[in-house]
Parts: C-alpha cells; structure tokens; sequence
C-alpha cells in the first residue's frame, strides 16, 4: 500500500517513515523544503516538496500518487520551541491544523483516498475530571492563547472526523520527547516518547482504527487505555523493534 505522509522530517514523521517503510509500505513523504529531500531518500521514502498551503499543488501531488491512506504529522513549530518564537509559532501552527487539514482533506478526496490519520494533542479538554478520556470536551472557550491552539485542535478534528468520504483517525498525542525533539527528557503532565507515539500510527494503519485516540504515558492527567485496548499500543514501544504485521 501507498501512504502519503505529510509532515515526514518533523519529530514524529522523521521516526513513523522508516518504521512504515519496515512494515512494508511505499512511502511518500512531504517536506517543504528542498534541502530536506535526501534524509528522506536515504530513509527509503520518496520526497514530494510541497506546501500544505499550496491546494493546487498539493492536490497534484496526491492525484499522482494515488495513496491508499494519508498520514497528517504537519506542525509549524520554533526548534527548541524557542520561547520568543512561541507567540507567533501558536497562530502559524493553528493555520496549519485548521486551513492545512482542509487542504489536505480535500486533496485525498480528490485523489481518491478515503482514509486520513491526523496529529492532535491530549492536553485541550476543559479542565475538571481526571484523567482525561476520549469523550471528554475540549477547552473551546479558553483565552487565548491556549485558545488558538484548541481552536485549531478542533478544527482539524472535525474535518478529519467530519468530512463525508473520510474514514478518519485522530491520535491525541502527549507532549513528545525524546532524540530529535526538542526535549530530551519526559516534561509536563502528558509525556509520550516520539517513537511510541511513531508507533501508534502505524499500528493505527495496521489495525484499520477509527475515531480518537489518547496516545500518552500512564498518569493522572490522560488515559490511553483505550489505544492499549483497541490499537495494542503501550507507551514502551521503540523503534527499531520487531514491526507488527
């Protein structure tokens, strides 16, 4: 099967393309950036460069490639999420949850793909019971700016989750860490290592999942027991490991 990944040399997509290509799929991977083309050729994955922003571009893209599935790990982060950066990376990262998930949508669509896997995070529910389940609401109404990103988290999940002809996942991912992120060691409330949170989106893949999923180490804040239950994920998934197949 063909997987388009958007989003493939970012912290989780530089990890989930070669566990994919290990699994033994044809991988597509998107960069914007040219210079970026050779790690991923090195990883066995074939480079689109193309901007999420670009609808007619994009929409090329995915016409020609024709994935069976489209993988969505795109953010718009500082590197070291740089504090001075932060105020203005919230706005831009939002943009790309909400008008670059549309655009992504409606490229699968029109390239015949109705299968999409997207990045979301477990720590926008409305602050109260604990620890936090799928069902739960987001926190719509917070201030900003913590508002902006909820806003952009709900926006991505409902075309993703709402859009006729989309057979949608959403993997509500805790705050990553680990080598090529910008945090070496677990903080905040929600950690979770980038090569287990890799892992659940391919076993996402493999398991044909639908819906939400909490993808997060054990602890009072989240609960991930229903990707253990229904995904087989754990939080001390590594990669390189033995692939599922």
């Amino acid at each position: 099967m063909k997987i388009f990944l958007a989003g493939a040399t970012g912290a989780i997509g530089s990890v989930l393309a070669p566990l994919l290509v290990d699994a033994g799929y044809t991988v597509y991977g998107s960069t914007r950036r040219p210079e970026r083309t050779q790690a991923l050729e090195a990883q066995a994955v074939t480079p689109v460069v193309v901007d999420v922003f670009d609808q007619v571009a994009l929409t090329s893209a995915l016409k020609r490639i024709a994935p069976g599935i489209v993988i969505h790990q795109l953010t718009d982060l500082p590197r070291d999420l740089d504090p001075a950066r932060m105020a203005e990376a919230v706005v831009r990262n939002a943009r790309v949850r909400s008008e670059g998930t549309r655009n992504l949508v409606a490229a699968a669509l029109a390239a015949g793909c109705g299968r999409m896997i997207a990045q979301s995070i477990a720590w926008a529910y409305v602050p109260g019971s604990r620890p936090w389940r799928e069902e739960q609401p987001l926190d719509l109404k917070a201030a900003d700016p913590r508002g902006i990103t909820v806003r952009g988290v709900a926006a991505l999940e409902e075309v993703v989750l709402g859009t006729r002809g989309i057979a949608g996942t959403v993997l509500r991912y805790g705050q990553i860490y680990g080598p090529g992120t910008s945090t070496p060691v677990p903080r905040g409330a929600t950690p979770v290592h980038v090569e287990a949170a890799a892992w659940a989106a391919l076993l996402a893949v493999q398991r044909d999942a639908r819906g939400i999923y909490n993808i997060a180490e054990d602890g009072p804040e989240v609960s991930s027991d229903k990707a253990q239950r229904e995904l087989g994920w754990h939080a001390a998934l590594r990669w390189p490991a033995e692939v599922l197949r």
